[in-house]
């Protein structure tokens, strides 16, 4: 039966991120004097610290132990730097891509927009076709003009309307107390 320790190490082998966000992950790192923990760059500077301390020590062994463990994180650093760079140039050459499409599609958009406002003397004209004697008859579609009945089109100046005069109005009536006399019999007038 195997021990939950070595099923555990295994465990941990298979489950190891690939790149993602090593550059920024904390990590245990258990070297010949204990475990060091920190990022991939902490973990690098503390095992050359101590691989300085070693080889001032005159220890070769150590410092040469330690100088492999910055090493073999040293070597995941620049692995995962590598794909991080490589995502960030594929990213912009898919917006360059991106740019490229819509700077496309804005400029046709353009070009449209400026042949439709062109000026329409300047705009493809539709053929002109030569009905001759056929603009008589009603299935032409043609409408009928009197230069096509044959006869002549008054040609002299447009006639003018005559001026409209304003209306006048009606004086307005008077009002109707002094018009009428009072009953009374006051006044002359009634008297007679």
């Amino acid at each position: 039966m195997r021990s939950s320790k070595s099923r555990s190490r295994a465990k941990n082998n298979r489950n190891r991120p690939s790149g993602g966000n090593v550059v920024n992950r904390v990590f245990d790192s258990s070297g010949p004097e204990g475990k060091v923990r920190g990022t991939p760059q902490q973990i690098i500077d503390k095992y050359n610290q101590l691989a300085r301390d070693a080889q001032l020590a005159n220890d070769r062994v150590a410092a040469e132990n330690f100088q492999q463990h910055a090493e073999h994180y040293l070597r995941m650093l620049s692995e995962a730097q590598r794909e991080i760079e490589a995502r960030r140039e594929e990213q912009e050459r898919q917006n360059r891509e991106r740019q490229a499409e819509r700077d496309r599609e804005r400029a046709e958009r353009q070009e449209r927009e400026a042949a439709r406002r062109a000026d329409p003397a300047e705009a493809p004209q539709p053929d002109v076709l030569d009905l001759g004697s056929d603009a008589d008859t009603p299935e032409s579609g043609l409408v009928e003009t009197p230069e096509s009945k044959g006869g002549t089109a008054d040609v002299s100046e447009p006639k003018e309307k005559p001026a409209r005069r304003p209306r006048s109005r009606k004086p307005k009536a008077a009002p109707a107390d002094a018009a009428q006399p009072s009953q009374g019999g006051d006044t002359p007038e009634a008297a007679e």
